[in-house]
């Protein structure tokens, strides 16, 4: 008589085999993270997926020929088939579902319970901040909330009108609110003070076209006061060059970044560098695929410490290969996320190693919500011209405002 052995393999894991303990509650939420830095992959030749946001605004060109999908993006001919796109959608719906796959497996994990809480509020963040892109994109988006398989009912899911896809953004992240997170968190993992602020932004969209919902206005000055008021060691940096110090990571000024360490991945923003110029270590480099038009930088007040080379966002001049003799760009050109530590600054040499993350919000955007927020939902208020102020004492400019009064009989 014959007997079969009937045992599964253990290392072939599934979704029931695998979230059984805290640390794989932990390993999954650490690949929803990665999955958020799609923004920097690359997206062909001198082009990475964040141009995407870029490019189409109107206020930067390119040096650059060889990628026609950029092109594309910078004309205004783009369509489905254009990589950038495809990578948004594709990097979007993999982090989207693998927030899925925390949020319906982590609960039935037998572990911690607020360490468990913090992990679902992270994946619903997460999925929030995913969904936030997806809707402002393409508008109606498939909402989709459970993991999916081939088996799946809603296997090829039509799309879900624009509110509908709000309202899932708000319950997430009023969900995640209550999780128990740390106001802040240096080790880059979502915080309270990210989650109020995301929610803020969240209702000032809703505030706007196309769905009108102007009451949200009054909503999202209330949240982005909540991180204002108790802002705790958030602040300003009192320099530009702090916020694109990798020292400095998700401190201070920092409320949400995408994490990059050089021994895992490298900051993904060289291609802002000037056209081939040796402003790094490597010498000629950089490709030049991102540069300001000559009218957006024109259109900043004159003393705006944003504008002056070398002092804010715009650097019209650098060191040779990162730190040897000053030379002439010719024009300016973004630094903003320039690594100094990374490329070398003036006789002292770079590290070839570039640890610098991608801001996502900085406080200095919620300190602008909320002026614009507040300013809409009950009209000109100290608090808001307050906000306001604040930016632009640091870029050193004078704040005057004219309240015009209604006539007296």
């Amino acid at each position: 008589m014959f007997r079969f052995l009937d045992e599964s393999d253990p290392s072939n894991l599934t979704p029931d085999s695998f979230y059984t303990t805290a640390k794989h509650a932990e390993s999954a939420i650490a690949a929803v993270y990665a999955d958020a830095r799609f923004v920097g992959d690359g997206a062909g030749i001198f082009s990475s997926n964040w141009q995407l946001l870029e490019a189409v605004t109107g206020t930067s060109t390119t040096q650059t020929a060889q990628n026609s999908d950029l092109n594309n993006l910078y004309s205004l001919s783009y369509d489905a088939n254009t990589l950038h796109i495809r990578n948004w959608w594709r990097g979007v719906y993999k982090l989207i579902a693998n927030a899925n796959l925390v949020l319906e497996n982590v609960p039935g994990i037998d572990m911690d319970e607020a360490q468990k809480n913090k992990v679902l509020g992270e994946a619903r963040f997460l999925r929030a901040w995913g969904y936030f892109y997806a809707v402002r994109l393409w508008g109606d988006v498939p909402l989709i909330t459970l993991p999916q398989s081939a088996t799946s009912e809603d296997f090829n899911p039509t799309r879900s009108p624009q509110k509908a896809v709000y309202d899932q953004i708000v319950a997430d992240l009023l969900a995640a609110e209550g999780a128990g997170l740390s106001w802040t968190d240096e080790s880059g993992r979502v915080s309270q003070s990210a989650v109020k602020s995301l929610l803020a932004k969240v209702y000032l969209t809703m505030a706007g076209h196309p769905l009108n919902e102007t009451a949200r206005y009054a909503d999202a000055a209330s949240k982005a006061k909540e991180v204002i008021d108790n802002a705790g060691p958030l602040d300003l940096f009192d320099t530009y060059g702090e916020v694109h110090d990798e020292t400095l990571n998700n401190m201070v000024e920092h409320v949400f970044s995408l994490q990059y360490n050089d021994e895992v991945a490298g900051n993904p923003m060289g291609n802002m560098f000037p056209n081939f110029q040796p402003v790094t270590y490597r010498g000629p480099s950089g490709t030049g695929s991102t540069v300001p038009e000559i009218e957006f930088y024109n259109s900043y007040e004159a003393g705006d410490l944003r504008a002056v080379d070398r002092e804010g966002w715009f650097y019209s001049s650098y060191y040779t290969n990162g730190s040897g003799e000053l030379f002439d760009l010719g024009a300016p050109y973004i630094f903003k996320h320039f690594n100094v530590i990374a490329n070398g600054t003036f006789g002292v040499p770079g590290t070839a190693k570039d640890n610098l993350n991608m801001p996502i919000i900085r406080f200095a955007e919620v300190l602008l919500i909320y002026a614009e927020a507040s300013n809409e939902a009950g009209g000109p208020n100290q608090d808001a011209v307050d906000a306001l102020t604040r930016i632009r004492d640091r870029a050193e400019l004078t704040t005057r405002f004219l309240v015009l009064l209604p006539k007296l009989p």
